[in-house]
């Protein structure tokens, strides 16, 4: 009998154990409390569906999209997972991408999100989805359109290590940065 009651207790204990570490792991993805309603991050099902926003010409695949609800309102939030450490301030494109998504959200979801996550490593910053953030994707898109028909462009970045993984070297012709 005694047996059965500390076998019992320690059961109990260890599936209290493993709740907490669930949620000490779902706290480290830095999803918010919510619903994920979309997923490509490969870690569960792979997800086919590309997120599209014709008005502007986007297209995409956010790594999650969750559905929160906050002060009684329910919306949709793009999450974008970077591997690296919070740099002291976002990157530009970081934000842009998420602003992006943004973008697309509302174009699928019908509804704008008032912000997006970028989670890092040790961080998770609150991006809020404004109308300059806004402005700046469509002009970061309609340069990039410009910049496909053109016959030069010039390296936007200074980044060794960006050049060595870059597939477009043979283009780079003098501004390329590796000897």
């Amino acid at each position: 009998m005694v047996y059965w009651l500390l076998f019992s207790l320690l059961i109990l204990l260890f599936g209290l154990w493993l709740l907490r570490r669930g949620q000490a792991l779902y706290v480290h993805t830095g999803l918010p409390a919510g619903e994920i309603v979309y997923n490509d991050t490969g870690a569960w099902e792979k997800v086919e569906r590309t997120l599209i926003n014709r008005q502007y010409g986007l297209i995409g695949k956010p790594d999650y999209l969750v559905q929160v609800t906050e002060k009684g309102r329910s919306f949709t939030v793009p999450v974008e997972v970077k591997s690296a450490k919070r740099p002291p301030t976002p990157h530009a494109g970081h934000i842009l991408q998420l602003g992006t998504y943004c973008l697309l959200v509302e174009a699928v979801y019908q509804q704008t999100p008032p912000y997006g996550l970028l989670h890092y490593a040790d961080a998770t910053l609150r991006i809020r989805f404004t109308q300059a953030l806004r402005q700046d994707v469509i002009a970061a898109a309609d340069a990039i359109r410009r910049d496909q028909q053109a016959r030069n462009v010039k390296r936007s970045h200074n980044e060794l290590g960006r050049c060595r993984a870059c597939g477009y070297q043979q283009g780079c012709g003098d501004q390329k940065l590796l000897p």
